[in-house]
């Protein structure tokens, strides 16, 4: 059993095929979403991977929250979750999952949170029928009808299907099938509707009723955080040498306006008649 992802819901466009045929898809990104704890069946009783998504401000978190975020050596996430795994199917803690977890062609199971759609009625939230349009029907055409007997029960027995508040619900819908995804964007399409709203958080795991394809990345498919850090300190020297012949261009009319001015030449004597110089004025007491 493989570790899910966290994602974010987009929006919704399409795909065409190459045969013409143009398939509704449903957008979902990954945002960083990174392993930020393992649980163990020797120290927690279960095996589970929990994952982060988003970025969150420090100054949002509680104490105990960025202690939690500060042992992992992750940044702090928005949006935690756990996924039952097998023995083998533990991630290291920091390593980011990318969009190729997924093949193109399986099936998986996305879980979100259902729109809100505030009070609603009978019909609209449990598909009941109303009541007849015309013959003797006034104003209650879409009436619920009768919820209760007389004497017997004299009750209205509990959990029945009444008007009220319909959405924000927890809801898993199985089997949409993997059309495409991009690993530099982060992004996944999935064939059919997703629930929830654009920016919400939705889940995505392997189908649990369907068989996972060959060439399925096993535990999974993501980068270490060893490996991302390598990488920025391998470009880190490449900058530098770009860097210095531009700031020697720099320095260099710098170091031109810093050279001393020649001095000025001193202004010439006063001369008398004829060119003779000029008489001293006497000094006091001569």
């Amino acid at each position: 059993m493989r570790t899910g992802v966290i994602t974010q819901k987009i929006g919704m466009t399409r795909l065409f095929l190459e045969d013409g045929r143009h398939v509704p898809v449903t957008v979902l990104k990954l945002d960083g979403c990174q392993v930020v704890a393992k649980r163990t069946d020797d120290v927690d009783g279960y095996t589970a991977v929990q994952l982060g998504s988003g970025f969150a401000k420090t100054k949002r978190l509680n104490k105990s929250e960025r202690g939690h975020f500060a042992k992992a050596e992750v940044e702090p996430k928005r949006k935690l979750a756990e996924f039952r795994v097998d023995d083998d199917g533990l991630i290291p803690i920091g390593a980011e999952i990318t969009a190729d977890h997924f093949v193109v062609g399986q099936y998986v199971d996305v879980t979100g949170t259902s729109t809100g759609k505030g009070w609603a009625g009978g019909m609209k939230r449990w598909n009941f029928g109303g009541l007849r349009a015309s013959h003797g029907v006034s104003i209650s055409h879409r009436s619920i009808g009768s919820t209760g007997g007389r004497q017997d029960p004299g009750k209205t027995f509990k959990n029945k299907k009444m008007s009220g508040h319909l959405g924000v619900d927890r809801v898993t819908t199985l089997n949409l099938k993997v059309m495409q995804t991009d690993v530099e964007r982060g992004l996944i399409l999935v064939e059919g509707a997703v629930p929830g709203v654009k920016g919400g958080w939705i889940t995505v795991r392997d189908a649990v009723k369907k068989k996972l394809p060959d060439g399925v990345p096993k535990p999974g498919k993501f980068k270490l955080a060893e490996a991302a850090t390598a990488a920025e300190n391998a470009s880190a020297p490449q900058a530098a040498e770009t860097a210095k012949p531009e700031a020697a261009e720099q320095q260099a009319p710098v170091a031109q306006a810093a050279e001393p001015q020649q001095a000025a030449p001193k202004p010439a004597e006063p001369k008398g008649e004829a060119g003779k110089p000029a008489a001293k004025k006497p000094k006091k007491g001569e």
